[in-house]
């Protein structure tokens, strides 16, 4: 059966159209752009004008894009910009009088959810894996096992929000990575202290981003996890985190909507890993909108 899902993330709006039968799927076309819905607002707890302005230019695109390929299923899905937005039903009815659709809103439990069921798609789970999904607005964490989910959390640790609450110096002082750092223990609470793994499973976005800035080319097409050398992954993390404005502007493996949050992903990464004694990391394909095309 083919299924268009459109996922309006805090930062990028992702299309997928794909052929999905037995829990597999062939994808037939995918895109993404750069809308950044959450700038401007994600800390004030609303969506701005010209943000809803930049979200409905890129539906009307995808729409386009729906009708060629003659998609009859398709749902839009809102998290964390759009579920904390106290303007949501503004958004909510320009959608539906101009574009004919309806969003979903999802909460942060059902956002892990179904990346857990997109990153299943393309994992095994034969040992603990703690799954790491970096939105915008939240970033979702998913421990699993082969029996399953074993727990999870959506936290207010996204990069649009850290880019928007903190004022850091350019490239980041230790001072910044410290204030970042503490933010996140605090967001966090007891959850890290709980949670010990050797596996970090990053699940695309970002993630792939860090593989085409190690490996110096484009992540690859496939449907099965990547795993990132350690090493060479760590000190990537402590590059970025230290890097210029200028530098990330001139490099093309970023691109443009992450350029300036992406020292605030690796801060949040590295922390992690520490966090976690992770000796271990995969990429997967696959995030929420593969797991949101299962339901």
């Amino acid at each position: 059966m083919r299924k268009g899902i459109i996922d309006l993330g805090t930062n990028t709006f992702n299309l997928l159209i794909a052929n999905y039968s037995s829990d597999s799927i062939t994808v037939v076309y995918s895109t993404k752009r750069g809308v950044a819905l959450g700038m401007g607002g994600i800390t004030q707890g609303i969506i701005t004008k010209e943000a809803m302005n930049r979200a409905l230019s890129a539906l009307v695109e995808f729409e386009e894009i729906i009708q060629k390929y003659e998609v009859l299923d398709v749902k839009l899905i809102g998290t964390a910009a759009v579920r904390e937005a106290k303007n949501s039903d503004a958004f909510l009815s320009l959608v539906k009088k101009e574009i004919k659709r309806d969003i979903q809103i999802i909460d942060g439990k059902q956002e892990a959810e179904y990346i857990y069921q997109g990153v299943s798609m393309c994992h095994q789970f034969d040992s603990s894996s703690m799954i790491m999904d970096i939105g915008g607005g939240s970033t979702e964490f998913i421990r699993a096992n082969k029996s399953g989910i074993q727990s999870l959390v959506s936290l207010k640790i996204g990069v649009s929000r850290l880019y928007q609450t903190f004022s850091c110096s350019d490239p980041f002082t230790n001072q910044d990575v410290k204030n970042i750092e503490e933010f996140i223990e605090k967001e966090s609470k007891t959850f890290f202290s709980e949670q010990k793994v050797n596996v970090l499973l990053g699940s695309s976005g970002t993630f792939e981003t860090f593989y085409e800035l190690i490996y110096h080319k484009s992540f690859p097409k496939t449907s099965t996890t990547v795993e990132l050398e350690l090493k060479p992954f760590l000190e990537s993390l402590n590059e970025l985190i230290y890097s210029t404005q200028e530098q990330r502007n001139q490099n093309n493996f970023i691109i443009p909507i992450r350029k300036k949050m992406a020292p605030f992903a690796a801060v949040k990464t590295r922390w992690v890993i520490q966090q976690l004694g992770v000796k271990k990391i995969l990429i997967s394909p696959f995030s929420m909108k593969e797991g949101a095309l299962r339901v």
